[in-house]
């Protein structure tokens, strides 16, 4: 059985006509989760024809707002507009502090974020320590240099293996660890010029997958100035593998016979 991935949002908090906040929905089985919540996340959902009042986890990067600043409104939504009324549980994993994060947000919006009528468990994660989904799928993270908090996610099944770099600067113990990927979720955020420590550019995204060996190479999380450059062409100059520069909706299959 394959992994399905729908990039949701590829873009950040600058405001675009045609990306939307980061978001990615992964599907498997009955497993049907988010890598981050972002504003805009929840019309996208309803744009690509996503079943969202079905999701069973949400998995976040790290804590700035473009990544996660529509968990509450996604809550809302399924405890007000699912009908029949949602009875099964969602679960909302994060680095350390996300549960201190859903507490303070819940201090402005209402008792209801941690308590919506519905099962809600929101759960930290510890770096290298697999975290089982739903049947043969397991989470597992990885720090990353971003914020203090920013981890790398990795959604893998006995015959597929998804990693999402999250908000990234170059690192080589993530690329020892995303080693063998079937489909790495890169974060492109800027051009080499307009480079910084902690986002990757298009060339520093086809190093990481060169260096972790990953069967193919996804972008995301673009903000406008790398668009004008053909992220996927330049990251091509350094990954030999299929690359794509993901649009808001685009769909990929991971594993299985059908490839990725």
């Amino acid at each position: 059985m394959t992994l399905q991935l729908v990039t949701v949002g590829t873009g950040t908090v600058a405001p675009s006509a045609t990306r939307t906040a980061a978001c990615h929905w992964v599907e498997r089985g009955n497993l049907r989760l988010l890598l981050d919540c972002g504003p805009g996340s929840l019309h996208r959902l309803a744009e690509a024809g996503l079943p969202w009042p079905q999701l069973s986890h949400v998995v976040l990067s790290h804590f700035h707002p473009d990544h996660y600043a529509e968990v509450p409104m996604l809550v809302y939504a399924l405890k007000h507009t699912t009908v029949p009324p949602r009875t099964a549980p969602l679960v909302i994993l994060g680095p350390a502090g996300v549960v201190r994060l859903l507490r303070a947000l819940a201090q402005g919006y209402g008792d209801w974020l941690l308590e919506p009528g519905f099962p809600l468990a929101i759960l930290d994660l510890r770096a290298g320590e697999p975290f089982p989904l739903a049947g043969d799928v397991t989470l597992d993270t990885c720090p990353v240099p971003h914020t203090a908090e920013s981890v790398a996610i990795s959604v893998a099944a006995p015959d597929a293996r998804l990693v999402y770099t999250g908000d990234t600067g170059p690192s080589p113990d993530l690329a020892a660890w995303a080693a063998g990927c079937d489909l790495l979720l890169a974060e492109c955020s800027l051009p080499e010029h307009l480079a910084l420590d902690f986002h990757l550019t298009p060339e520093r995204a086809g190093d990481l997958a060169r260096a972790a060996g990953a069967k193919r190479l996804v972008l995301t999380h673009f903000y406008p100035p790398v668009e004008t450059i053909d992220p996927a062409r330049v990251a091509g100059t350094r990954f030999t593998g299929p690359v794509t520069a993901a649009r808001d909706g685009d769909r990929f299959v991971i594993g299985g016979d059908a490839g990725c």
